[in-house]
């Protein structure tokens, strides 16, 4: 086994509890595909096809505000998530926004056909499906009351929280557009967050 398909294999055992017998029937099914920095997993208007795994890369959701035509940035991917357009893969309907690689990245993926031979032949893949939707959909719902009752501050907190680096690894106005902020805003926020850590330092 390749190390891509052993990667793979240690995802899904630990997120849906699959065999290992499970897990080998999907494996021909899964293919890697390298995607380069400004290169698109999915784009506005096209059916999302394929549920992929990140093995390495941050990916952007966005979509152009028809007002101002500005891209606005709704959510990223990173190491170790999968990476799909839902409610387009799951209803074969065009999608509403971009998913965009912000580095070169490769990930592991398995198009739409071949999820659903699964779930039709192998009743433990049922279950996959259900951890799958039940994910995206909890994706979904953090959004919205993150922008509902969250501030910016901790919209960025967890942010961080959820991508490990990510302020290393791309440029900061892509996380100004994701918290709907201008990049000054954004530096103070960081600046009152490092001097709070370095306050808890001197304390302990």
């Amino acid at each position: 086994m390749d190390q891509n398909k052993a990667f793979l294999t240690e995802r899904l055992t630990a997120f849906s509890e699959l065999t290992a017998n499970d897990i080998a029937v999907s494996l021909p099914f899964w293919k890697t595909r390298k995607i380069s920095k400004g290169d698109f997993f999915n784009m506005q208007n096209i059916v999302c096809s394929d549920l992929g795994l990140v093995i390495k890369g941050i990916f952007r959701i966005y979509y152009i505000d028809a007002g101002t035509q500005e891209e606005r940035n709704v959510f990223f991917f990173s190491e170790n998530q999968f990476i799909v357009s839902f409610r387009s893969f799951l209803h074969r309907m065009p999608c509403y926004y971009f998913i965009q690689a912000l580095e070169d990245s490769e990930i592991i993926s398995i198009q739409h056909h071949d999820l659903n031979y699964l779930y039709s032949t192998y009743k433990p893949w049922e279950r996959f499906g259900r951890r799958i939707a039940e994910l995206f959909f909890e994706y979904s719902q953090s959004s919205i009351e993150d922008q509902l009752f969250s501030t910016v501050e901790d919209r960025y907190v967890k942010l961080v929280q959820n991508h490990p680096q990510l302020v290393e690894r791309i440029p900061l106005y892509h996380i100004s557009s994701y918290l709907n902020i201008k990049n000054p805003s954004l530096s103070r926020i960081r600046k009152r967050l490092e001097a709070r850590d370095r306050a808890r330092a001197k304390s302990r």
